[in-house]
C-alpha cells in the first residue's frame, strides 16, 4: 500500500511533496516576510526624518521673532501644517500634529504593529490620568479641557468617566480600565504616598510595553528600546530623590525594574549614596556617565537636576538611533522615528512658548533636547 502511495505516477504522492515544499518554503520566508513589512514604512519614516531633534534646525527655528514667522518657518518643513493664533492653539495644532504623524505611521506599518503603536499612545496619555487622579486626591476640580489633550479615545472615555465618578468609586473604575492592585491600593490609602503612586503608574505603563506584542523578529530590538526607557526612568528618579533630599529606604523604593544595563544592586548603590555628584559617580562603566558627567558644571551652576534630565533625553535619543541602526530592516527605524517625532513636538512646544513670551533665545536653547553627538 505504501509503495503505491511512493509511486511517482500517484495523485498523492506529488500532493504530499507539493505539501512539504510549501511548508519548507514558508518557514524559510517567513523572517523575509516580517523584513518585507517594513520596507516601506522604513524608507517613508527616513524621508520624512526629525530635524528639529537636530542642533542646526533648532537654532533656525528658535531665532524667529515672533509666532508668525515661527510658523512659516515650522510650515517651510515638508510634513508639517501648524496653524493657531495664540501659544495654547499653536501647542494644540503641534500635538494633533504628532497624533496625525502616529496614525500614518499605523496606516502604512503592519497590521501586527497596532497594538505597540497604541500602547505608545497610552504611555504618551499617562501623564493626564496622573494628574488628574491627583487633581482627585487633592479635591481639586477637574477641567473637561484635559479631554482635548488626549489622544487615544480611551483615555478620553476613562477621563470623562473619572470627571463623573465619585472618589468612593474610583477604585472601582481604575480597575476595569486595567491597572494593577498596587496603584488601586495607593489610591484607597487614607493618606496617599505620591511617590508610591507615581512608581506604581509607571510600572503600569513599562508593563505594558514590555509585554506588547510585535512581529517576532523585532522582539529583541523591543525589549532593548524599553529596557532603556526603565534605566532612563530610574536615573532620574535617583537624581531627583537626591537633590530633594529621601532616604536611601525612600529611594529604593522608586526602583520600576532592571533595565538594560541598571539591575537592582546597581540602583542601591545608587540609591546609597548621598549627593547627586555621587550618583554620576555611581554609574561610571555606563553609557549614562559620560553625558552625566559633562553636564555636572551646569548642575553646579544652576543646581538643578533638570540640566541632568536634559542630557540623559539626549543620550535616551542617541541610544535610539544606535537601535535603529542595529535593526534597521525591521522595526529599529519605526522606533527612532516615532520617539524623535515626540521629542520634536515637545521642543517645538517649548519654542512657542518662549517665543510668545518673549523670552531669549539664548534660554529656550537650553531647554531644547537635542540628539546627542557623543
Amino acid at each position: 500500500m505504501l509503495e503505491g502511495i511512493f509511486d511517482p505516477g500517484n495523485f498523492l504522492f506529488w500532493v504530499i511533496i507539493i505539501a512539504l515544499i510549501a511548508g519548507a518554503v514558508a518557514i524559510i520566508s517567513r523572517p523575509f516576510s516580517t523584513y518585507v513589512k517594513f520596507v516601506y514604512p522604513n524608507a517613508k519614516f527616513e524621508a520624512i526624518g526629525n530635524p528639529f531633534v537636530i542642533e542646526r534646525e533648532l537654532n533656525r527655528i528658535v531665532e524667529n521673532k515672533n509666532l508668525d514667522d515661527f510658523k512659516d518657518a515650522i510650515n517651510a518643513s515638508k510634513d508639517y501644517n501648524v496653524s493657531g493664533e495664540s501659544i495654547d492653539n499653536i501647542q494644540q495644532s503641534l500635538d494633533h500634529h504628532l497624533l496625525k504623524t502616529i496614525d500614518m505611521m499605523i496606516m502604512d506599518s503592519s497590521n501586527k504593529m497596532k497594538n505597540f503603536f497604541d500602547t505608545y499612545l497610552e504611555k504618551l496619555d499617562i501623564y493626564l490620568i496622573k494628574n488628574a487622579l491627583k487633581s482627585i486626591i487633592e479635591k481639586k476640580t477637574l477641567d473637561n479641557k484635559i479631554l482635548d489633550k488626549a489622544f487615544l479615545q480611551d483615555t478620553k472615555k476613562f477621563l470623562q468617566i473619572l470627571i463623573e465618578t465619585e472618589k468612593l468609586n474610583i477604585p472601582e473604575l481604575l480597575k476595569n480600565y486595567g491597572f494593577g492592585e498596587d496603584i488601586i491600593d495607593a489610591f484607597k490609602e487614607e493618606k496617599i504616598d505620591f511617590i508610591k503612586f507615581d512608581i506604581a503608574i509607571d510600572k503600569y505603563v513599562i508593563y505594558k510595553l514590555k509585554h506588547v506584542k510585535v512581529p517576532y523578529k523585532c522582539n529583541n530590538a523591543k525589549e532593548r528600546f524599553v529596557n532603556t526607557i526603565i534605566d532612563i526612568i530610574n536615573i532620574k528618579n535617583v537624581l531627583r530623590a537626591k537633590q530633594i533630599g529621601y532616604s536611601q529606604e525612600s529611594c529604593i523604593n522608586l526602583f520600576l525594574g532592571e533595565g538594560q544595563e541598571i539591575a537592582f544592586w546597581k540602583f542601591k548603590e545608587l540609591a546609597e549614596v548621598e549627593f547627586v555628584p555621587q550618583v554620576i559617580s555611581a554609574l561610571e562603566g555606563t553609557s549614562y556617565f559620560n553625558v552625566l558627567k559633562d553636564a555636572i558644571e551646569d548642575y553646579n551652576k544652576e543646581k538643578s537636576v533638570q540640566v541632568l534630565e536634559n542630557a540623559l533625553d539626549s543620550l535616551y535619543l542617541k541610544l535610539v538611533k544606535n537601535i535603529s541602526l542595529k535593526n534597521y530592516i525591521t522595526i529599529g527605524p519605526t522606533i527612532r522615528f516615532l520617539v524623535s517625532k515626540e521629542y520634536e513636538i515637545k521642543n517645538l512646544k517649548v519654542i512657542v512658548k518662549g517665543i510668545g513670551e518673549g523670552i531669549s533665545s539664548e534660554i529656550i536653547n537650553k531647554i531644547l533636547i537635542k540628539e546627542a553627538t557623543t
